[in-house]
């Protein structure tokens, strides 16, 4: 299978327990590794995938040396993470409940991957034996020069014959780096030049119109699967290079409660996939007690990558119906990295919905 490399931000979660409030944290935050790449790193680790990844840190720094600890514990590749300027990024999770949003607050300005050049980074040894690299759009909104990075990490990885996916992720408090710009117009003029290099591509539709411009009629709660196929077949049109296009699909019916399910676009065959599937329609999964959404995107991301480069080759419609099922499960799991298991996910593709005690 070779190796996958995720290149982006090592950040430190901070959320205080339960359900509490930012403002009112109560005694202590509950603390764990975070960061986009990073979760997908972890994610296919424990689903068995050889892992390098890549990220600068500051030096000397008790609180970096143990985020890069919790990240080996997962059996990822590290040797590739510099230490340098700068500081550690840490995020703030507030978990939302029925009709409370979850929040999110970032502290990450000046951090260390924000200030690194990219020649600072050995991409021919990086690439070493690898056959894919793995990059969002969260580590090119940091800074310029982390924009540069994630462009030239893309173009490299072509040179080198690696395939490349892409998660646009847009977030719109961190493209600030340009004061003449929208956080939107940064993103899509970004994105734009990185995305020639990228094969696989995975967004919402929410993602798409803000980054790419690509809009559909779509009113909340109310899925039409023919403009979720339009928007993938919107992105084909305008990248050709993409091969795959992954969009998850949504349905917010409050912060505890969401329907859940993803779309796969194979542009060489020309098909679309839809997952979850019952008696050959769509029929997405109930989440109604959701513990934790955030990084749920970054567990079907890894979930679609381990299927689709699985050594017993996986069709389409099983690559997007297990990326969908690990990313349901990972609403069940706090923090930001899904720490559900291979079988977890295939009892749960083999139906096993009711959440029964496993004694």
């Amino acid at each position: 299978m070779g190796t996958f490399v995720m290149f982006g931000e090592a950040l430190l979660r901070l959320s205080p327990p339960g359900h509490k409030r930012l403002g009112h944290p109560g005694d202590y935050f509950e603390m764990g590794p975070a960061g986009a790449e990073l979760n997908v790193a972890c994610s296919l680790a424990l689903l068995g995938d050889d892992v390098r990844y890549v990220t600068t840190v500051p030096s000397d720094n008790p609180l970096a040396e143990m985020l890069i600890a919790r990240v080996q514990s997962y059996g990822v590749d590290t040797q590739y993470i510099q230490r340098t300027e700068g500081r550690l990024g840490l995020v703030f999770v507030e978990t939302g409940a029925s009709q409370r949003p979850s929040r999110v607050h970032y502290d990450r300005e000046h951090s260390s991957i924000s200030l690194a050049t990219p020649t600072q980074y050995n991409w021919s040894e990086i690439f070493d034996s690898a056959n894919h690299l793995h990059l969002t759009g969260i580590t090119p909104a940091l800074s310029k020069s982390a924009a540069e990075s994630t462009l030239s990490a893309a173009k490299l990885a072509k040179e080198a014959g690696l395939r490349v996916s892409c998660d646009l992720n847009f977030r719109s408090k961190l493209w600030q780096w340009e004061d003449a710009k929208s956080a939107r117009e940064l993103a899509r003029e970004v994105m734009w030049e990185i995305l020639p290099y990228v094969d696989l591509l995975i967004a919402n539709e929410t993602d798409l119109g803000d980054v790419l411009g690509f809009r559909s009629e779509f009113s909340e709660g109310n899925l039409k699967f023919d403009l979720y196929t339009g928007l993938a077949r919107q992105a084909v049109e305008a990248f050709s290079n993409l091969t795959h296009v992954a969009i998850t699909l949504r349905e917010s019916l409050s912060a505890s409660h969401n329907r859940w399910g993803g779309l796969l676009l194979d542009s060489v065959a020309d098909q679309i996939y839809f997952a979850p599937e019952q008696n050959g329609s769509y029929h997405p999964y109930n989440l109604d007690t959701i513990v934790d959404r955030v990084g749920a995107g970054d567990a079907f991301a890894a979930g679609l990558l381990h299927a689709l480069n699985a050594e017993k080759h996986q069709s389409p419609q099983q690559a997007i119906a297990f990326a969908v099922a690990a990313s349901c499960l990972a609403h069940s799991v706090p923090g930001d990295i899904n720490h559900s298991n291979l079988s977890e996910i295939e009892a749960l593709l083999g139906g096993n919905t009711a959440g029964r005690v496993l004694r």
